[in-house]
């Protein structure tokens, strides 16, 4: 691991903590790091949580590979997309602890973990694609329309909604807020609680209820694999 995530594990809870010092951007290097702590922590058959630094979860994709090389923009997008997918099938609990702002691509982290505990309630949750001029990739849609209330499932994709974490409980991107003060205690209750379920009966079911969700995901990542190679990488 490098310094823009660090990985322990203790007593069965495995974190993944990121902090790059600025925006804590999923990068090519930031996500295959993600996804190596996740493969560490499925051998430790571990509790996940995911946490940012204090102020920031996730400003999103790496904006700048958008200027640079359409292989490395392929690649980051490719592995977002995959990010969620793995997310959402991982066979033990994944926790968000959203520390800060999360956008676009953090937002869809969020979406993608089990339990999602926000720490500042003042901070931004924004899929903020149309804003920015991309129109959201199919994984993106999917990601969104699993977690979202129907209404505000509208109002984030299509029209970039911005939500504090206090507006983001009725929305979906969150389960509960507390104070950051809090946080460290509130953290500790839940995953008392999961560490005490039979894990086997946890993923199987798990993967039963999004069955559905998962099938519809992976048509839409290998559409948006499809159209991103079309677009960024060489005949």
């Amino acid at each position: 691991m490098n310094n823009s995530l660090t990985y322990s594990f203790a007593k069965g809870v495995a974190t993944i903590k990121l902090d790059d010092g600025k925006a804590n951007a999923m990068s090519v290097g930031m996500l295959q790091e993600i996804f190596d702590a996740l493969a560490k922590a499925e051998q430790d058959k571990a509790v996940v949580v995911i946490e940012g630094r204090a102020g920031m979860f996730s400003g999103g994709f790496d904006l700048g590979a958008f200027k640079r090389d359409p292989q490395e923009l392929f690649t980051m997008l490719k592995a977002g997309a995959e990010l969620t997918e793995r997310l959402l099938s991982f066979p033990y609990p994944v926790v968000a602890l959203c520390t800060g702002h999360a956008i676009a691509m953090g937002a869809f982290i969020l979406l993608s973990t089990d339990l999602r505990i926000g720490t500042m309630a003042a901070a931004k949750i924004q899929v903020n694609e149309v804003q920015i001029g991309l129109t959201l990739p199919h994984f993106a849609i999917e990601t969104c329309r699993q977690r979202l209330s129907p209404a505000h499932f509208n109002l984030a994709a299509i029209t970039a909604n911005p939500y504090s974490q206090a507006q983001a409980l009725a929305a979906g991107f969150l389960d509960e807020v507390v104070d950051a003060q809090d946080a460290a205690d509130v953290l500790e209750k839940r995953l008392n609680h999961l560490l005490g379920l039979n894990m086997p009966a946890f993923a199987a079911t798990k993967l039963r209820q999004r069955k559905e969700t998962l099938d519809r995901l992976r048509v839409a990542i290998e559409t948006d694999i499809e159209d991103w190679a079309a677009r960024f990488t060489k005949p």
